[in-house]
């Protein structure tokens, strides 16, 4: 179950993400939709890095019964990589979000070996979208 907090304009169907989040998970997710200036301010203050960024995840404890975390996505960076990259607003949103809910489940792609990476291909063949999350994050593992 998602608990979805959309703090924007950007008018997105969440369906496919409740899909995704239901095949890898049980547990509730809490889902916030922000601007650019609150992402940086949600980075600098839990990353310490004063720059915005398009999708950030807090895993909570793992307790029975209890969410198991929130994912935060940039509107701007989901509007942008849509226009950019020529897929759908959708789309672009749901890739963030799987790559977000990895981080959830405890994949790091800044330190494992492409498992990370090898789970979001397998996610968004599953899922038939489009395959430019792949593309533009295998020159930053």
């Amino acid at each position: 179950m998602i608990e979805l907090d959309n703090r924007t304009s950007l008018q997105i169907d969440i369906g496919i993400v409740e899909k995704i989040a239901d095949f890898l998970t049980k547990k509730e997710i809490e889902l916030i939709i922000t601007d650019s200036q609150e992402m940086r301010e949600i980075n600098k203050t839990h990353r310490n890095i004063d720059k915005d960024t398009d999708v950030l995840s807090f895993p909570y404890e793992d307790m029975p019964m209890c969410p198991l975390g929130s994912i935060v996505i940039s509107s701007f960076y989901v509007e942008e990589k849509a226009k950019e990259l020529g897929h759908s607003q959708n789309d672009e949103f749901a890739l963030l979000f799987i790559h977000g809910l990895l981080h959830l489940l405890g994949y790091d792609h800044e330190v494992d070996s492409g498992e990370m990476r090898e789970k979001e291909a397998e996610l968004i063949r599953k899922f038939n979208l489009p395959q430019s999350l792949i593309v533009r994050t295998e020159g930053n593992i």
